[in-house]
């Protein structure tokens, strides 16, 4: 039995705002954090990001949040993902607090988030709270 990868304390881990990234990266992220992953091209998505925050780890990708905006008051928390390898460590709300503190210095005046009812409690802790809100599935 081999022992289990040795991860590196949080501090050790490297947050950077708005780092150059590639798809290739994004992808092996996510495909690692989310079974339903379908590789994509993430230039075009990031061109029109207000920010984004990297984490890494000895250099490597390990977290990720992006914030969307309208331009003007309202940003959006888009896809928070930390490596399955790094979780249960404060990666993700650091990811997270970077990410409001990035809207905020970018004029936004609110941050909103979807999420599913099982990410509650982790988004209470990153000062979220619930409102009623209405979504239509496009696709």
């Amino acid at each position: 039995m081999q022992p289990p990868p040795t991860r590196p304390p949080a501090d050790a881990i490297d947050f950077r705002l708005r780092p150059p990234v590639s798809s290739d990266d994004l992808n092996a992220l996510f495909a690692a954090a989310w079974p339903d992953h379908e590789s994509q091209a993430y230039d075009h998505v990031l061109a029109r990001s207000l920010a984004w925050i990297c984490a890494f780890a000895d250099g490597k990708l390990v977290g990720y949040v992006n914030v969307a905006w309208d331009g003007g008051e309202h940003a959006f928390l888009l896809d928070p993902t930390v490596h399955p390898q790094h979780r249960r460590r404060g990666i993700g709300r650091e990811l997270v607090w970077r990410a409001v503190a990035a809207a905020r210095e970018g004029g936004a005046g609110w941050m909103h988030v979807d999420y599913e009812p099982h990410l509650d409690g982790f988004y209470h802790a990153c000062g979220f709270r619930p409102t009623a809100a209405g979504l239509i599935r496009l696709r």
